[in-house]
């Protein structure tokens, strides 16, 4: 059904030359689930999108379904690859606001009109068009959530809408890259369900790209892993994958602490979060929780259970309706949720990595390092307050601008856009450090990280997917902050890599004492790299300590199977 025949990629990066894919061959037979697994930067993603028809190839040939690709093809070859391909991605959640139904009936009606729309009931093509669309629905389990609102659906639903959406294309060949990798084990079970009765419903011919070997074990009896853009290896699913995670190197330790003294103290917190549509989907009452100096504390729980907003509230980005959130600073205690001249320097002293982490591709690393430390470093507070005294910002504004410097771009620029100031208040306010200094600060960091000090001077694109996660948090720790809060930052790389900065956050915490606030859905990894693990229900604390134990209970209310089928001798991340 599908051919791939010395299929070959090049790309050219400023000064590099990428072989992205180098000679790849492999066939997928009518009907199989192919799974494709390999290291961050082996190809995986420039091999689906070939596929798909939305990247080019210098050399090969691809035959899907009795079509014949070549780097030569013209126009109407392209357009008919992809007809007959469809692809989902992990972050992908374009829907329409309108019911599930008419997000899948719109896909079906584009096959005859080109565009996305739904025929009025009074058309001769009203019934047929639903009763398709509902099929679609069936097939991925949505069929009772057919009139429900697309946009309030729950992330797994999401997830399984859009499946539902590709199918409606009818393709012959469906490219999976990473279905789910971010979403909770509960989540991520109603996907891969989804994905398999897609599978054995309809027998289309599907290639998924996954870095979770359990994903692999639960959905391909075949695998193909890719390393530096060449087939490494290609046979049966386990075998591949044990040779695959062969490669892992051994987990660091982890330094005990004990009886450490809290670090953050939640006190009373409640908050209730409504959705339009569906009223209350979160309450948060009377939570009580500490944070101990210098160990590294994972929060988990399903999707939706509170986590996030949890997170908010301790950066303080977030505003609980009733309760306080204490850091502490030298001997006193300070609370995150309302204002005072104090809680500049608790933000201070924190780190904060999202899901969403980016470097700036256009200035190096140590550049980077620069505006980081001119953001955090010692003595910036004071000079930010003299500036803004002078620009006729208040205190209590400031602190709002300082709160910005933690958040995401877009939502810092929109708050920006309601004081009336732009992003080039940032550097008025805290001007970067000069290279020198940033350079001396960043040596001890890059050592704990086990950097090469040549990254300092690379840009993005020339660092590996190891590399650039491990500057990344480089970058937050550069002013050596005394807690670092991750919220699920490495969800979607590979267990090689992931390994790597499992035992850097580990040197970072033994040498630094760094306390660390974890968010994940990896439970081995909670596993590998946590002191205590709190597992977060309805808004509320579930269990709370022994990692291992609590990530045990949650798997089982996480009714997982893909999970129990992992071999417990295989060398997955979190088994040391």
């Amino acid at each position: 059904m599908l051919q791939v025949e010395n299929l070959s990629k090049v790309y050219q990066i400023k000064d590099r030359r990428v072989e992205a894919l180098k000679d790849v061959s492999f066939t997928a037979e009518d009907g199989e689930i192919l799974g494709v697994v390999g290291k961050s930067g082996s190809g995986k993603s420039t091999l689906m999108k070939i596929l798909r028809g939305v990247e080019t190839f210098d050399s090969g040939e691809i035959e899907i379904d009795g079509l014949s690709i070549t780097p030569e093809s013209d126009q109407g070859v392209l357009t008919r690859q992809r007809q007959i391909t469809a692809i989902h991605l992990q972050r992908d959640f374009g829907l329409w606001t309108e019911s599930a139904l008419n997000n899948v009936a719109k896909r079906v009606y584009s096959r005859k009109t080109g565009y996305e729309t739904i025929p009025t009931e009074y058309e001769q093509e009203y019934e047929e068009v639903m009763s398709e669309a509902m099929e679609y629905l069936q097939v991925v389990g949505l069929d009772k959530k057919a009139k429900q609102l697309a946009t309030i659906l729950s992330g797994g639903e999401k997830q399984r809408l859009l499946i539902a959406r590709q199918l409606a294309k009818k393709p012959k060949l469906l490219l999976l890259d990473e279905p789910a990798t971010m979403a909770c084990p509960g989540t991520k079970q109603e996907v891969l369900d989804a994905i398999k009765n897609v599978n054995s419903k309809l027998g289309i011919t599907t290639i998924v790209v996954s870095h979770l070997p359990e994903v692999h074990r639960y959905l391909a009896k075949r695998l193909i892993w890719l390393d530096g853009g060449e087939i490494r290896e290609e046979g049966e699913t386990e075998v591949v994958l044990d040779r695959f995670l062969s490669l892992l190197g051994e987990a660091g330790p982890l330094v005990p602490r004990r009886d450490a003294p809290p670090a953050i103290r939640v006190v009373g917190l409640r908050k209730r979060n409504y959705l339009v549509g569906t009223g209350e989907v979160l309450k948060i009452e009377d939570l009580n929780l500490e944070i101990r100096e210098g160990e590294i504390t994972s929060l988990i729980g399903a999707s939706g259970s509170g986590k996030t907003t949890l997170l908010k509230i301790f950066q303080g980005i977030a505003k609980p309706d009733e309760g306080a959130v204490f850091y502490r600073l030298g001997e006193g205690w300070v609370d995150m949720v309302e204002y005072s001249r104090e809680r500049m320097e608790v933000r201070r002293n924190l780190g904060i990595m999202y899901q969403e982490f980016a470097l700036m591709p256009r200035e190096t690393i140590l550049e980077q390092i620069g505006y980081k430390m001119g953001v955090k470093g010692q003595d910036v507070i004071d000079h930010a307050r003299e500036v803004a005294e002078e620009l006729g910002i208040s205190d209590k504004v400031l602190d709002v601008i300082y709160t910005l410097t933690d958040m995401m771009e877009e939502d810092a620029k929109a708050v920006l856009d309601k004081l009336g100031l732009t992003t080039g208040i940032f550097s008025e306010l805290f001007p970067r450090f000069p290279a020198t200094e940033a350079k001396r600060y960043a040596e001890p960091i890059f050592q704990v990280m086990d950097l090469d000090i040549s990254v300092l001077d690379k840009y993005p694109h020339q660092l590996s997917g190891g590399e650039k996660v491990r500057a990344s948090l480089a970058l937050i720790l550069a002013s050596n902050p005394g807690i670092l809060i991750l919220d699920e930052p490495f969800g979607d790389i590979d267990p090689i890599t992931l390994r790597e900065v499992s035992n850097a956050i580990k040197r970072i915490n033994a040498e630094l004492e760094t306390t660390i606030l974890l968010v994940s859905h990896h439970v081995d990894f909670v596993r590998e790299i946590s002191h205590r693990a709190v597992l977060i229900d309805a808004g509320a604390v579930l269990a709370d300590g022994d990692p291992g134990e609590v990530c045990d209970l949650f798997i089982s209310r996480c009714d997982a199977a893909y999970l129990k089928e992992t071999p417990k001798t295989a060398a997955a991340p979190g088994k040391a």
